[in-house]
């Protein structure tokens, strides 16, 4: 049975390193450091008015198909199964739907789970993040990150490469790594692309990130505005 560090679907998640003292998360760093994501979902927000569609109540329906569908994907690597009573009925066949792209790239691909979101601290660069999936697949030691969602983007190309770092840091070897998409609605496409070959400049993007937070977080502390 592989080893379950952590269970993910809970939010603000901390990390602590080896003194006890509480470090930043991956996506803690990429959030405040790095603005693809708002720009993107700025420009999808514009998108979604112009359609007369309420943003607030969408994104929140999507939030809870897509923390869902995750559930059942690491769930079914873990042989448990998945409490889902606090969702509607909507929610759980979106992502019950949802759910079998994961299913079916399983069925491609011979998969030994080794770690499932397990929570790791990196103690030279002081940050922590929890990793979705680390297997072998098909006999090659991997990273494999769950996002759900209307593709794929180069911030959490930035995202992986520190996780796969916190693996590697933590004696875990990592010669592959990939990012899967799982639709949460039919206007969606379920896609896994293999990103190993951006690792490091998504690495290099990260480092500079995180050492541009401890400045950010000093501004915040002597801000007189």
């Amino acid at each position: 049975m592989p080893k379950r560090i952590f269970d993910k679907h809970k939010e603000h998640t901390p990390y602590f390193n080896a003194a006890g003292k509480r470090v930043p998360s991956v996506t803690t760093i990429t959030g405040t450091q790095i603005g693809w994501k708002g720009k993107n979902l700025e420009r999808w927000n514009n998108k979604m008015g112009l359609k007369g569609i309420d943003t607030e109540k969408y994104v929140g329906d999507k939030a809870q198909i897509g923390t869902l569908a995750h559930a059942y994907c690491t769930d079914f690597l873990l042989q448990k199964k998945t409490n889902d009573d606090d969702y509607s009925k909507n929610q759980i066949i979106e992502a019950r739907r949802s759910f079998q792209g994961f299913y079916k790239w399983t069925k491609l691909h011979k998969i030994r789970p080794i770690l499932i979101e397990g929570k790791l601290v990196s103690e030279k660069y002081q940050y922590g993040g929890t990793c979705d999936i680390y297997a072998e697949v098909d006999g090659v030691p991997e990273l494999a990150d769950l996002k759900t969602g209307a593709g794929v983007y180069i911030d959490m190309v930035v995202q992986v490469a520190a996780y796969a770092h916190l693996l590697e840091e933590n004696g875990k070897e990592v010669e592959r790594v990939r990012i899967i998409n799982i639709p949460r609605s039919e206007d969606e496409t379920f896609i896994d692309p293999e990103i190993t070959s951006m690792i490091q400049l998504g690495w290099n993007c990260f480092m500079r990130a995180r050492y541009n937070y401890e400045d950010w977080l000093e501004l915040q502390k002597i801000r007189s505005f």
